[in-house]
């Protein structure tokens, strides 16, 4: 396989086939690089943009359900027992949370994805008794 190396974020492509003998593929890249224009948008119209369908997925869908999580979440953030999870920032009633020792609450969901893992945080949350 013919070495790559990135130096830029323009690729140029090994042409070697992964033989590299007396430097060729490194002579090929170079000669690619100064044939070429880095950093130039390509000619309007030598390219086609295609909207790609992925199955089911429904952005209108979506966007509703933000803003139903969102309109829920003003909502908890609004009661005076309430406070947000430290990971996901999500408000939650206080009794629903749980502080943990590296000093912020966690909702039941972001510590069944964190388990037994420790985070250190920057700034830690009051805890309310």
């Amino acid at each position: 396989m013919g070495e790559i190396f990135a130096l830029s974020n323009y690729h140029a492509q090994d042409h070697s086939d992964g033989i590299a003998s007396n430097n060729s593929s490194f002579a090929s890249r170079r000669e690619n690089r100064a044939n070429n224009i880095t950093g130039a948008f390509p000619v309007l119209g030598s390219f086609s943009i295609e909207r790609v369908q992925s199955g089911n997925f429904n952005f209108d869908q979506m966007i509703e359900s933000l803003h139903d999580l969102f309109e829920h979440d003003r909502q908890v953030a609004s009661q005076p027992d309430s406070t947000r999870c430290g990971l996901c920032y999500l408000h939650f009633p206080i009794v629903e949370l749980h502080y943990r020792d590296e000093g912020f609450y966690i909702c039941p969901s972001c510590a069944h994805n964190l388990g037994n893992h420790r985070v250190s945080m920057l700034r830690k949350q009051q805890r309310f008794s």
